[in-house]
């Protein structure tokens, strides 16, 4: 059976946001509300580890904002969940595969792969 995983960002969709998000990761780094998009992404650009992780893997994943994840997937699974979070989906249900807590204590992007890798 085919396991798709959907990262969950702290952080809405559209370039305003994106370039506030940007500002707030340089000038305020301790206070950014989204770890998630803080070791995958950085800034401006997507880290580069985490970027060839991505490409090499087979796994089937979704990255989404919150607002789009709520768009996309509440009105059909209507969980409420905090963010950010790594879900699976599993028999057409949405399970917790990585939590907020956890993805708020990882460092970066190599503790993020070790974390999957561990739990596949």
């Amino acid at each position: 059976m085919k396991q798709k995983f959907i990262f969950v960002n702290n952080a809405d969709s559209g370039l305003r946001n994106m370039i506030i998000d940007g500002a707030h990761k340089i000038f305020s780094p301790n206070t950014y509300a989204c770890n998630l998009c803080d070791i995958t992404y950085g800034a401006f650009k997507e880290n580069k580890i985490w970027k060839k992780f991505r490409q090499e893997t087979s796994l089937e994943m979704e990255f989404l904002h919150k607002d789009e994840f709520k768009n996309q997937y509440a009105s059909k699974f209507r969980h409420e969940f905090n963010y950010p979070i790594v879900l699976i989906v599993v028999n057409e249900n949405l399970e917790i595969f990585v939590t907020t807590e956890e993805l708020n204590n990882l460092k970066n992007a190599k503790d993020l792969i070790e974390l999957l890798q561990q739990r596949i």
